[in-house]
């Protein structure tokens, strides 16, 4: 927070965008302070009288990608939608922001925190990437248990082996992408992984 009678004098949907995007390209750990303020045109005391710290500024980066790029695996969730559809509308809205060229490629989630294990340097920040991957899991997962009481899947299907793979999936999309692979090809795959969704 800003200093009592000191109003805040930038955008902040403006800074969380540009250390959005920076983070998002480089990571975690590869963003400098010296880069943050290059591309927030923020010093070194509003960064930290804002955000705290480096760390404290990514973690409201990441609200931000949620809100925004970040919504397009929301679909999982969409009742409107069969649970087959949930999950072909997460994968492949997925596939479509990770490959636009509009920002960097592939998912800030997945590629930009720290892979340090917990109780170290900026575990913190190791901890704000994993909870939102382990949301994820628990969507996919209701979802897959809304496939079963649909009659989509098998009543006796392993519904954490059926989870597992759609996130596993969700995951490997960021990966391929940074090394080339088409979206065309990932839309494919995903066809042909929900090709054995189904409760024969």
């Amino acid at each position: 927070m800003p200093p009592a009678g000191r109003p805040r004098t930038f955008d902040m949907e403006a800074v969380l965008e540009a250390a959005m995007l920076l983070f998002w390209e480089q990571g975690y750990e590869a963003t400098s302070l010296a880069q943050l303020r290059a591309a927030t045109g923020l010093s070194s005391a509003s960064l930290y009288g804002a955000f705290g710290s480096k760390e404290g500024l990514f973690k409201q980066t990441v609200g931000h990608y949620m809100q925004g790029p970040g919504r397009a695996a929301d679909a999982i969730e969409d009742r409107t939608l069969s649970p087959r559809e949930a999950v072909a509308g997460m994968l492949h809205g997925s596939i479509d922001m990770q490959a636009d060229s509009s920002h960097p490629t592939g998912c800030l989630i997945a590629l930009s925190g720290t892979m340090r294990p917990p109780g170290e340097e900026h575990a913190s920040v190791c901890a704000t990437v994993s909870a939102r991957r382990k949301a994820d899991r628990v969507r996919i997962r209701a979802c897959v248990e809304r496939g079963v009481t649909a009659g989509e899947l098998a009543i006796d299907i392993d519904i954490d082996g059926v989870t597992t793979t759609i996130h596993c999936f969700l995951l490997g999309i960021s990966t391929q992408l940074r090394d080339g692979v088409p979206a065309a090809a990932l839309h494919s795959a995903v066809d042909m992984l929900l090709g054995n969704w189904s409760c024969g």
